[in-house]
């Protein structure tokens, strides 16, 4: 599935970061160019920064351990930020968090702005922090986020292992915003890549116009609680 008529496109190297407030209704589209990316995200309503992603409601509201097709992304408030419509990979991970610097510097050493200019290895968390910060977010109000592209298995004893050969060339997944949100994302590593050198996968992102959610939607569908969770963003725009 592509979006019949792109109205923004924007490519983001690895290991970089970028924020953006999309309204109800948008599509994204979110391309992994190379193989191997990882997109680490956050959502926000703009109209309340106190209200941001749940991923424990997100997963348990729905019995899953992975985001895939047909799976909706919760606020803290039981509402809907967006729908994921569509999806080539199958398995998105939003339990195992972001990368710090120090974890980026154990794994891959420390390059620095100043000597290495933009190849300097930045870090989920200290990315984030960046991208909130310009609006007036902090350290508070970091939560679990999404890992788009990276898939986590679990092995029998519990740990978890990650799985570097899922993200193909060119798998992609879409997204429909149900509210409008404020959307913190990072291009850096997951925190249990194992990659010998500091991944540098891009991305590409296309942002288009959904068309209205149909009473047979999927992701309205395939959970009693979605239903509910729609039903709260129904609500929530008759009194907005």
């Amino acid at each position: 599935m592509s979006i019949r008529d792109v109205l923004h496109e924007e490519e983001i190297p690895g290991g970089k970061h970028w924020s953006f407030t999309v309204g109800r209704g948008t599509l994204l589209r979110l391309a992994d160019i190379e193989g191997g990316a990882n997109v680490g995200m956050l959502f926000y309503n703009p109209a309340n920064l106190l209200e941001r992603y749940n991923a424990p409601d997100t997963l348990k509201g729905q019995h899953t351990f992975r985001l895939t097709a047909g799976h909706c992304l919760y606020s803290d408030m039981g509402r809907v930020f967006c729908s994921i419509v569509e999806d080539s990979s199958g398995w998105h991970d939003t339990v195992c968090g972001n990368t710090t610097r120090a974890m980026v510097a154990a794994r891959w050493g420390v390059k620095t702005y100043q000597e290495h200019r933009n190849d300097w290895t930045q870090n989920g968390r200290d990315s984030f922090l960046v991208e909130g910060a310009k609006y007036g977010l902090g350290r508070r109000d970091l939560a679990a986020n999404v890992n788009w592209f990276s898939r986590v298995r679990t092995e029998a004893d519990g740990g978890l292992v990650f799985d570097a050969g899922a993200a193909e060339p060119g798998a992609h997944v879409m997204l429909r915003f149900e509210m409008d949100t404020l959307v913190l994302l990072h291009t850096c590593p997951h925190p249990l890549n194992p990659a010998n050198d500091y991944p540098r996968k891009p991305v590409l992102l296309r942002f288009g116009k959904a068309d209205p959610v149909a009473t047979d939607d999927s992701c309205l569908t395939s959970r009693p609680e979605n239903g509910r969770g729609f039903a709260n963003n129904h609500f929530h725009h008759l009194c907005g």
